[in-house]
């Protein structure tokens, strides 16, 4: 039989069994669809409006009245948090991270479980690897085994240092969901933000013009149309965020940022004198007072466009930089990772969604998706470096709609590297994970004993022929509860996870030895 070869990562999939697209969720699943470069936004006033404390230091006399004013800090003093979407349905569990029964990852499933994840049984992760007996094909540099040949491994450590890796770990949640839709309520930013996370320019931003800010949905009871993500997926969707006008263009920005002060301290004493009875002239005096400072703050830290733009920052684009000029310019994928990761990491926006399509991949060959899978590691690990460099911890959370299966049949090809061809749908093999990075040390695993830790490092299991167990937690086949279940550990890692039934009235994990249960890591940071 002639062999079928690997499509290009922006190649769109057709399929007969499949209905034609009809919507841009089924047009980005199948790669077909791509982002534009509308900016969807309110003005540059209300990208102010839920802010902490200060961060920019304006004359003192101006300080307590930026606080008054209610002017943002850079990321609220939250963990930076980003999440991929990779749109279509796309295999995590097993070829990629390992999953397996009751006691963690290295309870192996069957050989037929892993043939349907795709692996041969000389490629399971407990046979012999002549290239490295010592760890067979386990990989745990990232402190989350992962196959050592997964392409997504191999796309992250293309991008990340020895000493990234180190300071990372994670932890997977095999869950089941539907194949090939949007009504997933797959996406955590809305919880995220209910926790309390907020930017100093932002507080969502996604790289789809969607309610989610990304392919799959919300879960309703965590929407806010006040928290409505931004849609960002290039550098000049970043760079056009904020405008201060033609006062920078006449003054320097020093100058420019004194103006302004100067402006507003007129107005302040004009304010002082209107009648203080009357009701409506709070209100005015406040709407000018804090316009002006606004106005000024914005101007002290944005004065300069290179501050927001990726395509200027050295860490990420350049000679030294994660990528270079021609791959930044010339890989959409890319450019979008780059200019949503700028705004989070640096305390723009709270959280952000990478939104990936393609991943629908049964092509009935293998290397296809290997090809995806390995540009969207590319991805994930550009945000790993880019924490490391700004030396800022980070959660990275990995999510698809649906999953799919092999039937055993092998992809020998230089792409499809001998293992099993994607040859369709199949949702009870699904899993999310999640990564953590911390600048100070790796984040630990809760529990006393190795085989405690395993425990916390897989939240639920699956079965031995590679089926979700689907009683194995809450989040196992309920895509709510699992952003409920995500939500929980980026509120652990705060320390906060006492505070979840305040945030999450509403919430279904259980009670607290439950929610003990489905919590990976001890805090790396308090707030």
């Amino acid at each position: 039989m002639k062999t079928k070869k690997a499509l290009h990562p922006d190649a769109p999939l057709y399929f007969a069994d499949h209905r034609k697209p009809v919507t841009r969720r089924d047009f980005l699943a199948c790669g077909l669809g791509v982002g534009s470069a509308i900016l969807t936004g309110g003005s540059v006033l209300s990208l102010f409006a839920a802010p902490n404390k200060a961060h920019a230091a304006l004359s003192a006399d101006l300080e307590a009245l930026k606080r008054q004013c209610g002017i943002a800090v850079q990321g609220a003093g939250k963990i930076p948090f980003v999440c991929f979407d990779l749109a279509g349905g796309a295999n995590i569990a097993g070829s990629n991270v390992l999953v397996g029964g009751t006691g963690g990852q290295l309870d192996f499933l069957s050989t037929q479980g892993y043939s349907k994840l795709g692996l041969p049984a000389d490629m399971v992760p407990g046979a012999v690897n002549a290239a490295d007996p010592v760890n067979g094909f386990i990989n745990t540099q990232l402190g989350l085994a992962f196959h050592s040949d997964s392409a997504m491994l191999r796309g992250i450590l293309d991008r990340t240092a020895t000493t990234t890796r180190a300071m990372t770990n994670g932890a997977v949640i095999p869950s089941q969901s539907e194949n090939d839709t949007g009504n997933n309520p797959h996406n955590p930013m809305y919880a995220i933000a209910k926790s309390g996370a907020d930017g100093s320019l932002l507080r969502l931003v996604g790289s789809r013009s969607s309610d989610s800010g990304g392919n799959s949905m919300m879960p309703p009871e965590f929407y806010n149309p006040e928290w409505r993500p931004t849609k960002i997926d290039r550098a000049s969707d970043v760079t056009g965020l904020v405008d201060i006008g033609d006062l920078f263009s006449l003054l320097n920005q020093s100058d420019a940022v004194a103006v302004m002060e100067s402006i507003q301290r007129i107005s302040n004493q004009k304010m002082g004198q209107l009648n203080a009875h009357v009701t409506r002239n709070d209100v005015i005096q406040d709407l000018v007072r804090c316009g002006y400072v606004k106005s000024a703050d914005l101007t002290d830290r944005f004065g300069n466009p290179a501050s927001l733009n990726p395509a200027a920052d050295p860490d990420i684009v350049g000679a030294a930089g994660i990528f270079s000029v021609a791959e930044f310019n010339g890989d959409g994928e890319f450019q979008k990772t780059a200019s949503i990761m700028k705004l989070v990491l640096s305390g723009y926006a709270a959280a952000g969604t990478v939104t990936m399509g393609g991943f629908d991949y049964h092509t009935g060959e293998r290397g296809t998706g290997e090809l995806r899978d390995f540009r969207a590691g590319q991805c994930i690990g550009a945000v790993l470096e880019y924490a490391a460099r700004k030396q800022t911890p980070v959660m990275i959370y990995v999510f698809s709609d649906g999953s799919l299966a092999s039937n055993g049949r092998l992809d020998n090809s230089v792409e499809g590297r001998g293992k099993g061809e994607w040859t369709g749908d199949n949702s009870s093999t699904a899993a999310s994970f999640f990564l953590v990075y911390n600048p100070g040390s790796r984040p630990a695993l809760l529990g006393g004993t190795v085989a405690e830790q395993a425990r916390h490092q897989q939240i639920g299991f699956m079965r031995a022929d590679a089926s979700v167990e689907t009683a194995s937690s809450a989040a196992a086949n309920n895509v709510n509860l699992l952003v409920q279940t995500v939500l929980l550990n980026y509120m652990a890692l705060h320390g906060e996870q006492g505070q979840f039934q305040t945030v999450v009235p509403f919430q279904g994990l259980g009670n607290a030895a439950n929610l003990d249960r489905l919590t990976a890591f001890a805090p790396i940071k308090t707030t």
